[in-house]
């Protein structure tokens, strides 16, 4: 039995969503948001990529959070990836919603090559992030039309030197 996946927002619906974030709407990046979406719905429906099913949720929490971040916090000559990424970054994103006990044992360890974190976290888990010591948090960034969700920037601490050995 086949199914049909919803249709992507409008091109008005993405420029009002992307105006509620204070994003520019370029003809182009409309039409590329609206066709990216589309492909999600779809492919979704096949294999489970986000659990997030409602295309203006998608647009929300997936498109305009995303590109929220990137002008909310300034990355200069930085690559971005998600927490499992091994390789030596300067900056990590994660969504570290629904992933906390995992996210906090990976922040704790001494083995991330990151200089810096992004994290889209609940403001409930903010305290619990904050004791983190291996990290300097700045203070944390609202996400525009979200009474929970915040961008919190970590800066690595240097480890300290013990100078008897």
């Amino acid at each position: 039995m086949s199914t049909t996946s919803p249709a992507p927002p409008s091109a008005a619906v993405i420029r009002r969503a992307l105006g509620e974030f204070k994003l520019p709407a370029y003809d182009d990046q409309v039409l590329q948001i609206q066709q990216y979406i589309g492909i999600l719905l779809a492919w979704n429906e096949k294999i489970n990529l986000t659990a997030i099913r409602d295309p203006l949720e998608i647009l929300y929490r997936h498109i305009c959070e995303s590109m929220y971040a990137s002008v909310a916090v300034p990355v200069e000559n930085g690559r971005l990836a998600d927490v499992e990424e091994v390789a030596p970054l300067d900056f990590v994103c994660s969504r570290a919603l629904g992933e906390f006990p995992a996210f906090l044992e990976w922040a704790n360890s001494q083995q991330i090559a990151a200089k810096q974190v992004i994290l889209w976290i609940g403001a409930r888990d903010l305290p619990e992030i904050q004791k983190n010591r291996t990290w300097d948090w700045a203070e944390p960034i609202q996400v525009p039309n979200s009474l929970r969700r915040l961008l919190l920037v970590g800066t690595k601490n240097s480890p300290v030197v013990d100078p008897s050995t």
